[in-house]
C-alpha cells in the first residue's frame, strides 16, 4: 500500500467477521464506516468502543477476521504504516517539545524538517487557532489549546481516516462545541474518513452523519443519525440516551444552526 496512494480524501473503513478478546467475554464486529462521513460511536462503558477504534489503528491484532482500509487487507501493517491519523482523550503531547515541535511530529518523527514541512506545519497552527503559539511548552497551554495542538498534528499527517477517542470528553461544553465545530471545519475542507467515540449525544447529533451503536461487545445498530435522534433507533440506544433525549437532542442543534 503505498503512502501517497492512501492520502486525501477519505476512504472506506471495514471490520470484517472481527473478533478480540482481553480474556473476558469476546468482542465482534462486523461493520463498514462510509468514505468521507463522520460516524459517531456509541454505547455504554465496556461495549468495545475504544477497542474497535484500537483495532483500526493496529494497536491491538484481531484473533480472527479482516481490518480492511480503502479495500486493502491492513492486518499484517503496524500502526505507523497504517493510513490512519487518532487523537485521544490524553493529547499525547511531549511536555520537552514546543507545540510547533509535537505538531512536526506528524511529518518527521525524528523532527528533521524540510521548509516545506515548516510551512505545513505553520499553516496547521493557524488553521486550529495556534498562530504565534509555536513556541510554548504543553504547560504553557490551556486544556483546549493541548488539544488544537493534536488536531494540528493531525493535518500535517494528512491521513484519509481520522479516529477520535473522546478527546473533548474533559472539556466544559461550550469549548467542546468549539472543537466540534474546528473538527467539522476540517472534515469539510479535508474529507476524510472520521470515526468518532462519544459518550455525549449532543457531540453526535452536532457533527455526526452516521451512528454505529455498540451493545454488550457487538455491534448492535448503525443508521443515520438523523434517524437514531428521532426515535427510530434500536431500543438499547434510547435507553442508553435517556427517555426523550434524541429529540432533545435534535431540537437544541436545530437551534443552534439556525
Amino acid at each position: 500500500m503505498s503512502d501517497g496512494a492512501m492520502r486525501g480524501k477519505g476512504v472506506p473503513v471495514r471490520l470484517d467477521k472481527v473478533s478480540f478478546s482481553y480474556g473476558e467475554a469476546p468482542l465482534t464486529f462486523d461493520v463498514a464506516f462510509a468514505a468521507a462521513e463522520i460516524t459517531a460511536i456509541m454505547g455504554p462503558s465496556g461495549s468495545g468502543k475504544s477497542t474497535l477504534l484500537n483495532l483500526v489503528a493496529g494497536f491491538e491484532t484481531p484473533q480472527s477476521g479482516r481490518v480492511l482500509i480503502g479495500g486493502a487487507d491492513v492486518g499484517a501493517a503496524p500502526p505507523a504504516a497504517r493510513p490512519v491519523s487518532m487523537v485521544f482523550q490524553e493529547n499525547n503531547l511531549f511536555a520537552h517539545l514546543s507545540v510547533e515541535q509535537n505538531v512536526g511530529l506528524g511529518r518527521s518523527p525524528s523532527l528533521r524538517l524540510t521548509e516545506a514541512d515548516r510551512t505545513a506545519i505553520a499553516e496547521a497552527l493557524e488553521r486550529t487557532g495556534l498562530g504565534g503559539k509555536d513556541k510554548r511548552l504543553p504547560r504553557e497551554l490551556s486544556g483546549g489549546e493541548r488539544q488544537r495542538v493534536a488536531l494540528a498534528r493531525v493535518l500535517v499527517r494528512d491521513r484519509p481516516v481520522l479516529l477520535l477517542d473522546e478527546p473533548f470528553a474533559s472539556l466544559g461544553p461550550a469549548l467542546r462545541d468549539d472543537m466540534l465545530d474546528l473538527v467539522a471545519g476540517v472534515h469539510a475542507e479535508r474529507g476524510m474518513t472520521v470515526l468518532f467515540v462519544t459518550h455525549q449525544p449532543q457531540d453526535a447529533r452536532r457533527i455526526g452523519r452516521n451512528v454505529v451503536f455498540l451493545d454488550n461487545g457487538a455491534v448492535a445498530a448503525t443508521g443515520s443519525a438523523d434517524d437514531f435522534f428521532v426515535g427510530a433507533g434500536p431500543e438499547a440506544f434510547r435507553r442508553y440516551v435517556g427517555a426523550g433525549a434524541g429529540n432533545a437532542v435534535s431540537r437544541d442543534i436545530a437551534r443552534k444552526r439556525t
